[in-house]
Parts: structure tokens; C-alpha cells; sequence
């Protein structure tokens, strides 16, 4: 008797269904289901407590599992990493490394580190006859939210450029790149890119027309919650928000607000504004082994190690072009003229970004969450057990125990919806 209701319980507890992403807290809000859904049951809201997240028609999507086979929340594959070299465990394939910046000043000031997937970008429209770029921006009608934008010009990427840490989901627009008739450039997040990278081999035509597939690093998104609430705490009346820019204009740039009279404020700096905002990411963030953007053709991000302090810089990106592809493309736009950079190596990465060390405590943590029986997201290819060997004992400890008890504290282990 307590065997067989252990099995039921062990079979409620799987990801069978979208919704089991959703209520399990494994949806990244990438937006890619909703793009997928043929029958058009899957709309996206923004839930200021969590984030961008589907809502589905339950009676027809609780029986169906088209979506598994693209959702990054249930699975990410990539290839499996043969490396001996535990830098290159940590950051990942990487056929180039090179560190630099765009050639155009105005890219690289209002950039959020070098402007070199903007620049790269830019290459793409001009010299390679793409036809767009897909990427997220602010929401011009509520800056406090992001938008999937558009950009077939260097002035509408120069509108759009820069970070926003907030919850994103351009995957949903992938339909302008699978009707496009010419190549098109797809910017995203880790888990974006992991998206776009299923949903290829699903769609011939939208496989045909990626031309190039940008990432970002990231460390996790926070929920627009996060915004709000800083915005409450700088006393700053949201109804005259005209413009809100996270960093940028000199790097690394600092949170600054734009009212309705064109007043410009910088509050705080980057590292302030980080240090609140990302106190709210969701789980699903930490348990991430991909904050560099394996699964994109080049992925960038800021070259923190060659700067100690936060004094305004020109900025300089770390580039790594993760396939032929990529490199080609990299290669073409130095020569080009929109980036200037050079070589550099995966131990610059690792000293750069701290975030690969979350890398060395993903498999603590979902052995944690298999411990308490919670449905987890399949890592594959990734070799977390090799990396989590190089972590320390104490490491070791923490994400093991330390997750189990975050999961009780916040209720997680019993599966909250939209949590």
C-alpha cells in the first residue's frame, strides 16, 4: 500500500505538462511556448511578483506536450563537453575568446558594457544584408517593462541598446523572423537562446532565417516587481516616467530615470541598483548552469577584470564565439571595421564573471530539490556532477543544505504555482 501511493505521488510529481513548468517554478519566461502553440492556447502575462509567465487554456494543455519538447524550463541540451581543462568546464565550448569594444563611439558610450553585440549586430544589418534584429527594450507606454523590439537600423538599435533587468520574453515573437525574407538576428537571454536553438529544429523556415543567434551573460532576471519597488524606495512618482535606463552611457553606467519634463537622474550605481534588484530573481534563476550563453552563436558580457573600480570607463565586452558560425561572423565584423578586439583566454571569463561559479553548485542544488522530490529541469550535457567536484567541501554543503532549506522556507517543495 505504501509502495503503490509512493509511485502515484512520484508520477504527480514529474513534468508532464506545461503547466507542470509553471507550478513547479521551472519556467524561465522566455516566451517560446507561446510562439509554438499552434492552436493558440498559450497567451504571456506579466506577473509582477514572479515575472513574464504563460497562461494556457488548462483543460486542452494538461493532456498535451508539444511545448516540453522547445521549453528550456523542462530541458536544456547541449553538446557533451569532452574538456579536461575545468575553465573550459566552467564557461563552456568557446572556439574564440576575445576581449573589445564597438568602433562606434555613441554604440560603445551608450552600451551597456563594450556595445559588441550591437556592433556585431550592426555588421549584420549592413554588410551582411540581414534583414532585422529581434531583441528585447524598454516598453515606450510603460518603461518599467520590457518589449520585444525590432530594429533594421544603427538608429533604432541605438534606442534599444543596453541592459534591462527585468523579465523578458522575445522568443514570442519569433514569427517576424520566420516570415522575414531574408536572414534575421535573434538577441536574448541564455535561456532565450536555448529556446531558439529547439525551436529550429522544429520550424524548417525559422531554422533557415536565423542568420545569427546573440546572447548576453546573465546572472538571472529579476520580476518587475523588483523595478516597482526600487523605484518606491527612491521615492520616484512612477506617473512621470518617461525613460528608465538601468546602465549605460559610460560604463558601467548607474539606474537613472527620465521624467515626463525630460529630467534626467542617475540614483544609484550599478552595483547598488544590482544589489537590490536581484533579491528577487525567481528559483528557477539560481538553478541556471548557462549564465553565459552556450547554446548562442557568440555570447558577450562585461570584462569586469579589467576594471577595479566604478569610476565611468569606455567599456570593453568579453566575446566568445561558440561555434564556426559564430567566429566567422566575429571575425568578419573586426575586419570590418565595427569591433575592435583581441585575443583572449578562459581564465579572463572565470576572473570577470562571477557567476560561473553558480556552475559549481547547480548539481548540489538539484540533488536537493530530488531529495524533497521536486521535479527538476534536465541539464543535459553539461557535466555539473565534474563541475561541482571543483567546488569546496563547505560549497558542496551549502548547495545541498542550504537549497533544501530555502525550498521549505518558500514552499516550494510542495509545488506552488506561479512561484
Amino acid at each position: 500500500m505504501v509502495r503503490k501511493e509512493f509511485k502515484k505521488n512520484e508520477i504527480m510529481r514529474s513534468i508532464k505538462t506545461l503547466p507542470d513548468v509553471v507550478d513547479w517554478g521551472l519556467c524561465t519566461g522566455c516566451g517560446a511556448c507561446c510562439y509554438f502553440c499552434d492552436k493558440q492556447d498559450v497567451v504571456l502575462e506579466n506577473i509582477l511578483s514572479v515575472g513574464i509567465r504563460p497562461r494556457f487554456n488548462r483543460a486542452v494543455c494538461k493532456t498535451c506536450t508539444d511545448c516540453l519538447d522547445i521549453c528550456p524550463g523542462c530541458r536544456i541540451d547541449v553538446e557533451n563537453d569532452k574538456a579536461t581543462c575545468n575553465e573550459s568546464l566552467l564557461i563552456g565550448p568557446a572556439l574564440k575568446i576575445m576581449e573589445g569594444h564597438a568602433v562606434d563611439e555613441s554604440i560603445r558610450f551608450k552600451a551597456s558594457s563594450g556595445g559588441a553585440l550591437t556592433a556585431i549586430a550592426l555588421y549584420c544589418l549592413e554588410k551582411e544584408n540581414f534583414s532585422l534584429v529581434l531583441h528585447s527594450g524598454m516598453d515606450s507606454a510603460e518603461p518599467w517593462k520590457n518589449h520585444a523590439k525590432i530594429s533594421r537600423s544603427r538608429e533604432e538599435l541605438l534606442q534599444h541598446t543596453g541592459s534591462r533587468y527585468l523579465t523578458s520574453s522575445p522568443c514570442e515573437s519569433l514569427h517576424l523572423i520566420e516570415e522575414s525574407d531574408r536572414p534575421a538576428v535573434f538577441i536574448g537571454k541564455p535561456c532565450d537562446a536555448a529556446a531558439v536553438s529547439k525551436l529550429r529544429k522544429k520550424r524548417p523556415k525559422l531554422d533557415r532565417n536565423l542568420g545569427l543567434v546573440l546572447s548576453f551573460f546573465c546572472a538571472g532576471t529579476p520580476s518587475s516587481r523588483a523595478t516597482l519597488d526600487l523605484l518606491k524606495k527612491l521615492d520616484f512618482d512612477l506617473s512621470s516616467l518617461a525613460s528608465l535606463y538601468y546602465r549605460g552611457n559610460g560604463w558601467p553606467g548607474g539606474f537613472t530615470t527620465v521624467d515626463n519634463s525630460g529630467r534626467q537622474t542617475t540614483h544609484l550605481t550599478y552595483r547598488d541598483s544590482w544589489h537590490f534588484l536581484q533579491k528577487y530573481r525567481p528559483f528557477r534563476c539560481h538553478l541556471c548552469p548557462d549564465g553565459l550563453g552556450q547554446t548562442a552563436d557568440i555570447s558577450c558580457g562585461d570584462a569586469w577584470h579589467r576594471y577595479q573600480s566604478e569610476k565611468k570607463n569606455p567599456g570593453l565586452s568579453l566575446i566568445l564565439a561558440r561555434n564556426l558560425h559564430g567566429r566567422q561572423i566575429l571575425e568578419k565584423a573586426i575586419l570590418s571595421g565595427y569591433l575592435n578586439a583581441e585575443e583572449s583566454k578562459a581564465g579572463n571569463v572565470i576572473k570577470a564573471q562571477g557567476l560561473v561559479e553558480r556552475r559549481k553548485e547547480i548539481f548540489g542544488r538539484v540533488l536537493a530539490m530530488k531529495l524533497l522530490g521536486i521535479p527538476v529541469t534536465d541539464f543535459s550535457g553539461f557535466n555539473l556532477f565534474r563541475c561541482w567536484l571543483m567546488a569546496s567541501g563547505m560549497t558542496k554543503i551549502k548547495s545541498v543544505f542550504g537549497t533544501i532549506r530555502r525550498l521549505i522556507q518558500r514552499g516550494l517543495w510542495h509545488g506552488n504555482p506561479l512561484m
